[in-house]
């Protein structure tokens, strides 16, 4: 497992957290289905200005950050760019796949060798679902969502 690329992603997810809460639910994309992702940059104005002409993509600023932009594509949140000092590495962006079952998709990442970095899976502020991030065999992270929050119990990472 990748350290440093875990301990990115923690931090990405806990910034995420002091964003304002969503005004309703994320789109329900289903299950198996990319829901969110975040993009680390070192030049955020650059990459604003590269992905604004790439994609037609708008930003807005998140609440309490002046590193962190909402991405808006036909209206609709889809992510987050955020700006990141020192050198950016490929595994610099994490991908949220929508689940049924944020603890359950845990528990079944660490069945087939995976990770789950402590902390996860959690919920987001206001009912508004679970995120849970596990790093697979190679080293690579990848998110995991549901737009139901996670149920109680022991975090799946002990």
């Amino acid at each position: 497992m990748h350290k440093a690329t875990v301990s990115i992603a923690i931090l990405l997810l806990a910034t995420t957290l002091r964003a304002d809460p969503p005004k309703s639910p994320k789109a329900d994309v289903g299950p198996g289905r990319i829901a969110w992702f975040d993009i680390t940059t070192s030049n955020l104005s650059q990459s604003k200005s590269f992905y604004s002409k790439l994609f037609g993509w708008e930003f807005r600023p998140v609440k309490g950050s002046d590193q962190t932009l909402e991405i808006v594509a036909g209206g609709t949140a889809i992510g987050t760019l955020r700006g990141a000092e020192g050198q950016i590495s490929a595994f610099n962006g994490v991908v949220y796949v929508q689940v049924e079952d944020v603890r359950a998709s845990c528990a079944k990442a660490k069945e087939l060798g995976g990770t789950v970095p402590p902390g996860f899976p959690f919920n987001l502020p206001d009912g508004g679902g679970g995120v849970g991030l596990a790093v697979d065999p190679a080293g690579h992270p990848i998110g995991m969502y549901s737009r139901t929050p996670v149920s109680a119990g022991e975090p799946a990472s002990k």
